[in-house]
């Protein structure tokens, strides 16, 4: 028999803070009660589960899925980042990964990096039987936070002390979390519900729900957004619905991000758990669209430009090396290319100049020395959508 406190509208717990009350939201433990209403959710359930199965059918059939997972999860992380008030772009991460000064504040671009670090780190730790745990979750907070903005901010570790979204301080805030001393018991709540068999919950309904209950708790003092938009992958690829990290949904909360706000909130005041989960299958469903015409794209692009390569006669053999070099370093100078190839410098060289000929890389620094080229149409693909937040 569920109690009182299995009502979806949660308590509120009152502290103090720098001498002012704070009223701050604990949520109720999930799954919803009373259960979800699935008569307004299955017709977007089946769009979100068939877009899902056409990504992961097509990553199948991609002739180079782990360049696709490079590009893609480097894509995440400026998103992802971007919703968080980073002006780094794609260029920027990189440039920064081979070494090269980005043009947005170092700080953002080695944020970006962390989150690419972070996210390789939570799979590589499911893939090796590690469940997805608090001390899992804490310890991807830790990569994420290792470095740069927020490294100050206890990595690691659940706070000890009030946070608050928007506003100066609680008592002006938006929202406050849970008080620190309620942070444990609630992330506990929340890794059982994890742990827990939900027959009557379908994968997706799941991630939704864990996704919006730990943005609530905000277990963290910094990072809270982004590992929340990861446990949603993390979710999804140890729930078997994904055979590789492929699917992101940051784009579209970065695109509807004040509904996607709003649609927090709701869930937070009204116990609107449907209107959040109509809006999370909504983004699944365009995520899932997005990446399979990406993902189309890329390797049209790549199959279009390899033609054009081996039409050039004896020397395609290493331009065909070089192009495939150039796909998962889409920026870079002729010193690194031949690094990453095996090659001479003066055959690097002869080889970004064919390749330059054949309108494939453009050169981007305007040196005469330390030349930096790019892949251009590969990274206008990836770019889409990242510009930016003013």
């Amino acid at each position: 028999m569920k109690t009182q406190w299995h009502q979806r509208l949660g308590r509120y717990e009152v502290s103090h803070f720098q001498g002012e009350s704070v009223r701050a939201f604990v949520p109720p433990p999930l799954p919803p009660y009373p259960p979800l209403q699935f008569e307004r959710l299955h017709g977007l359930l089946d769009q979100a589960n068939q877009a899902l199965g056409r990504l992961g059918g097509l990553a199948s059939a991609l002739p180079d899925l782990p360049l696709f997972i490079y590009a893609y999860v480097r894509k995440e992380a400026v998103l992802s980042s971007q919703i968080e008030g980073t002006q780094s772009s794609l260029s920027d991460l990189m440039l920064y990964e081979n070494a090269e000064a980005p043009g947005a504040p170092i700080e953002d671009v080695r944020e970006v990096s962390n989150y690419v670090a972070a996210l390789s780190y939570g799979l590589d730790r499911l893939r090796g039987g590690f469940p997805l745990s608090l001390r899992l979750l804490r310890e991807i907070h830790g990569v994420l936070l290792s470095q740069g903005r927020g490294s100050e901010k206890e990595p690691g570790e659940f706070r000890r002390s009030q946070n608050w979204i928007g506003g100066t301080r609680p008592g002006n805030a938006l929202f406050v979390p849970p008080p620190p001393n309620l942070v444990m018991e609630c992330m506990g709540e929340l890794e059982n519900f994890l742990h827990e068999e939900h027959p009557e919950l379908p994968l997706l309904i799941r991630a939704g729900l864990a996704h919006a209950q730990f943005e609530t708790i905000h277990p963290f003092l910094d990072g809270n957004g982004r590992l929340g938009r990861l446990l949603i992958t993390f979710l999804l690829c140890a729930g078997g619905a994904l055979p590789e990290p492929i699917l992101y949904l940051s784009l579209f909360f970065k695109t509807h991000r004040q509904a996607y706000y709003d649609r927090l909130m709701s869930v937070r005041t009204k116990g609107d758990w449907e209107g959040w989960m109509e809006f999370f299958l909504e983004g699944v469903t365009e995520a899932s669209s997005q990446a399979v015409a990406a993902a189309r794209r890329i390797v049209a692009l790549m199959e279009a430009d390899r033609r054009k390569v081996e039409q050039v006669g004896r020397a395609s053999a290493t331009l065909l090396r070089v192009h495939h070099s150039i796909q998962t370093h889409p920026i870079a100078s002729i010193a690194a290319i031949a690094g990453n190839v095996g090659v001479s410098f003066p055959t690097s060289a002869a080889a970004v100049e064919q390749l330059s000929r054949l309108g494939i890389l453009r050169e981007i620094s305007g040196k005469r020395r330390n030349r930096l080229f790019v892949y251009q149409e590969y990274v206008d693909v990836l770019n889409e959508g990242t510009e930016p937040l003013r």
